[in-house]
């Protein structure tokens, strides 16, 4: 059986209630290990949930200052409410990216979108840049009909100057790869004032997908969770 465009449709205004937008999504291969379904036999595909620059952030807000009891991980907490209470209205399995095992979210993305990465290590969009993201997945027991991903010029490769590899203090991206303890410590210390408040520097300065850019107050929660602060 394959799902009809209207369902389709449906999931998306449920999610757009939240803020939240389908990423895209395919079917698997029958060679392929898929992930179980709502009943326990392997999902015949997935459709990836997420947002485009802050849309979903009063949504959240809205949410957590209803809630009477501090939450350790509530954007987590949150995405798996809304996210759980839509596959369950359209038969599908909701899985999360902090799911344990982990599920190989970074590459359902890739495949839904055809995206590849920054030197960042965040997926570059060729609309949103790097300010979007990946709150979960419905894995659905039906075949979906979705277009394939337009092959696009990867923003990354057009870019000369690599701000983003400039702009950090303590140079935490570098070909070497992400130096999480150096990040973590100028976060953490008298001089990361900047990005506490306002994020991380070097996504900053991508030049890609601006108008998506998450609003400061956005960025500190992030850098916030990052640091455990």
């Amino acid at each position: 059986m394959i799902l009809s465009r209207g369902t389709i449709e449906g999931v998306a205004a449920a999610l757009a209630a939240h803020g939240l937008i389908p990423r895209g999504g395919f079917c698997f291969a029958s060679d392929e290990a898929a992930p179980a379904g709502l009943s326990g036999a392997p999902a015949k595909s997935v459709l990836l949930v997420g947002q485009a620059g802050a849309a979903s952030w009063p949504h959240f807000q809205r949410w957590l200052e209803g809630q009477s009891q501090p939450i350790a991980n509530p954007l987590d907490t949150w995405s798996r409410e809304v996210i759980g209470a839509v596959a369950q209205q359209f038969g599908a399995r909701a899985v999360s990216p902090s799911d344990r095992p982990y599920l190989p979210f970074q590459q359902w993305a890739m495949r839904a979108e055809g995206l590849k990465p920054s030197p960042l290590g965040i997926l570059m969009h060729p609309e949103y840049g790097l300010w979007h993201a990946y709150r979960g997945a419905l894995l659905v027991e039906e075949e979906i009909f979705l277009p394939e991903p337009h092959e696009s010029i990867h923003l990354c490769d057009t870019c000369s100057d690599k701000p983003c590899m400039k702009s950090c203090p303590v140079d935490a991206y570098s070909e070497q790869g992400f130096a999480h303890d150096a990040c973590l410590g100028h976060v953490r210390g008298l001089r990361g004032g900047p990005c506490r408040t306002g994020g991380c520097l070097d996504r900053n300065a991508c030049p890609y997908g601006t108008g998506y850019r998450y609003p400061p107050e956005v960025q500190a929660f992030h850098m916030a969770a990052f640091a455990r602060l």
